[in-house]
Formats: structure tokens, C-alpha cells, sequence
């Protein structure tokens, strides 16, 4: 469909609302939902299957995820009957420390690049729906994300970006999470807040951006969702 500048009426929606709007805007459109199988995530995907049973699910497998992800990320995906599709980087992890090293601790920026970044980008390209669990309220790098909007890959591909609970609270999230009976990442109750790969995480301080235990405190995104362009 043409990617024409998108009414602002999403912004009122509820993330329901928004989702059923967005699928019909795109009617006969690929289609698909990143997922960390953070506690967002499930949300969106909780809601987007129920339309979508079988929408592609998009997981970063960097390799450098907790053990409880990967034990969480496969049960969800076994007991939901998820369509998972694990993203991985063109080198495993022992070629790319063989190579330069361990980035994760020397450049974070270039080890988020090469085993999120650039494989993400390189499967969004058959896609013309993006859905996400990012909220404003994570960090001040989201404070204006649009419920959807036109996102630009560094390809020159043009998709549309959607983020059913932008507008969302940290409370909403768990509220709906217990009223629908969703099993989270048992990392939530250690007291991670933001949760990405293992060597890159930590509880943040109390009363902190939720995002601060990530690369301790050095950055706040990994640039999947920075390094793409809003146009519209």
C-alpha cells in the first residue's frame, strides 16, 4: 500500500483499536512483531496473534542472551504455537570474538550493530508492518514515539513502524499481563527492568530510567529503533 502520511487519530486509539485499524489499513501486507519476550512484547503479541496466529515473530538471538531468555523465549514459543523466527548475525559469537574481540565490553555500539542491527534490517526488507512493545515511558530516546509512523530502513525501504502501547505506564503493563494470566520473563522478578543480553544488563537503581541498567548507563538504545528514520 502507499505509505502516505498516517492520520493522527492513532494516538486516541486504544492499543486494540490501533492494531485492528492498522491490519485492516494493510490488508493482504506482510506482516510481523519483534519480540525480546519482554514483558511489551508478549502484550503486543498476545493481542496481534489473536488476529494474526501465525504473524512472524522476529527474535534477536545474539547470542549473548540470558539462560532464563532463552528458556522463556522457548516455552512461550512452544505453548503459544509461535511462527519464531531467530535472527542471528553472519558471524556466531565465537568467530566475532575470534575476530575483534569482546565488543560488548570495547564497542558496544559496533557488537549491537553486527548481531542486531544489521540482521534485523536485512529481514525487515520483505515487511510492510512492524509491530513493537516500545513505550514513551521507557526512555527519554522514546519520549516522542508515535503510536505508527513511517519508518525508513538505510536501504531506502519505507514500512510502517507501529507501537500499540506507546502511550502505555509501567502499571498498565503489568495490569494487563495479570488480568490476561501471561507467564513473564522470570528475570522481571530479580528486578531487571530492561532486559537484552546478558553481558549488557543490570537492575537499575531505584527510581531510575528503566533503561539505565543497559551497557551500563554508557547508551540507551541499541539502534534498531534509531537507526532507521521516521518520514512520516
Amino acid at each position: 500500500m502507499s505509505h502516505s502520511s498516517l492520520p493522527e487519530d492513532f494516538e486516541s486509539l486504544s492499543a486494540e483499536e490501533a492494531i485492528e485499524r492498522l491490519l485492516v489499513r494493510h490488508a493482504g501486507d506482510s506482516v510481523c512483531i519483534t519480540c525480546s519476550f519482554q514483558a511489551e512484547d508478549m502484550i503486543v503479541l498476545d493481542l496481534l496473534r489473536q488476529r494474526l496466529p501465525d504473524v512472524p515473530v522476529l527474535f534477536l538471538d545474539t547470542g549473548y542472551h540470558f539462560p532464563e531468555t532463552y528458556a522463556y523465549r522457548d516455552r512461550m514459543a512452544r505453548e503459544w504455537r509461535l511462527n519464531l523466527q531467530n535472527l542471528t548475525a553472519k558471524q556466531t559469537v565465537a568467530e566475532q570474538e575470534a575476530a575483534f574481540g569482546i565488543l560488548n565490553r570495547t564497542d558496544p555500539t559496533r557488537c549491537c550493530q553486527l548481531r542486531k542491527v544489521e540482521p534485523l534490517f536485512a529481514a525487515l526488507e520483505k515487511f510492510d508492518l512492524w509491530f513493537t512493545g516500545l513505550r514513551r515511558e521507557q526512555s527519554p530516546t522514546r519520549k516522542n514515539l508515535r503510536v505508527a509512523e513511517n519508518h525508513q530502513l538505510p536501504s531506502g525501504k519505507v514500512l510502517v513502524k507501529a507501537s500499540p502501547l506507546a502511550g502505555w505506564t509501567w502499571g498498565q503493563v503489568w495490569d494487563y499481563t495479570a488480568r490476561h494470566e501471561i507467564a513473564a520473563l522470570p528475570l522481571y522478578d530479580q528486578g531487571y527492568r530492561s532486559i537484552g543480553c546478558q553481558p549488557c544488563t543490570a537492575i537499575p537503581a531505584e527510581g531510575a530510567d528503566p533503561r539505565s541498567g543497559r551497557w551500563g548507563g554508557a547508551k540507551l538504545e541499541c539502534g534498531i529503533h534509531t537507526d532507521s528514520r521516521r518520514t512520516g
